[in-house]
């Protein structure tokens, strides 16, 4: 019993190493979303963070505010919505083999 439970806390320090490794490398993982047909361009990263923000030299007219607030958005949400695919790969390939396949883990939710 107390093989077992040394076996245990191995694995549950190796979780944790590949975890710290896995979250290191969040911030290589990119994703980017247009909106206006190209005129809004923003890239996050696997840190859900705003990497870039590309906007098109004709929408910088104050009459245009409006619109262009909505764009910019429009344009980071798409992108965070988009990430959330890769951050969940990034950690399962990070941590595979560590833990047993448990259906409907999702362990992206310890990552920030």
């Amino acid at each position: 019993m107390f093989g077992d439970m040394m076996g245990m806390l191995g694995k549950v320090k190796e979780f944790q190493a590949k975890m710290k490794e896995a979250q290191e490398g969040l911030g290589q993982l990119t994703e980017s979303a247009e909106t206006g047909a190209g005129l809004v361009k923003a890239t996050v990263n696997g840190r859900k963070q705003v990497v870039s923000l590309t906007i098109d030299p004709d929408l910088m007219k104050p009459e245009d505010r409006e619109m262009l607030q909505d764009l910019i958005t429009a344009a980071i949400n798409r992108a965070l919505e988009n990430i959330e695919d890769q951050i969940k790969v990034h950690i399962q390939q990070s941590t595979e083999g560590v833990l047993p396949n448990i259906p409907g883990l999702d362990l992206s939710k310890f990552m920030k």
